[in-house]
């Protein structure tokens, strides 16, 4: 945390603009997906929290944007940085009524 406070100040002192990604929870609990529509922008990273007492596969097949966290069992969160802006579709594939929107912004 020291080496970022000082990597911030001598931004600061240059002049440079210093921008940090944001990381945002997902939480799946009663097969479904909390928030369900989300907003970010590249670099910012999704948290998939499982608080369900199920185990779910979250993954998306939306271009540019795909991945698949596989099992994610009860108590356990995966994360996932998007670094290509459009249009996501996410969906758990254990559970077919699971679905969320996310819009990446550049």
């Amino acid at each position: 945390m020291h080496g970022l406070k000082i990597a911030m100040l001598a931004a600061f002192l240059s002049g440079s603009a210093v921008a940090l990604a944001a990381e945002t929870a997902i939480k799946q609990k009663g097969k479904l997906f909390t928030p369900n529509e989300v907003s970010v922008k590249k670099g910012d990273t999704l948290m998939f929290v499982n608080d369900d007492n199920i185990t779910h596969n979250v993954y998306s097949a939306s271009a540019g944007n795909q991945f698949n966290l596989g099992a994610i069992a009860p108590g356990n969160s995966t994360p996932v940085t998007f670094k290509n802006s459009g249009n996501v579709d996410i969906l758990c594939a254990i559970h077919p009524s699971m679905k969320m929107s996310l819009k990446v912004a550049d």
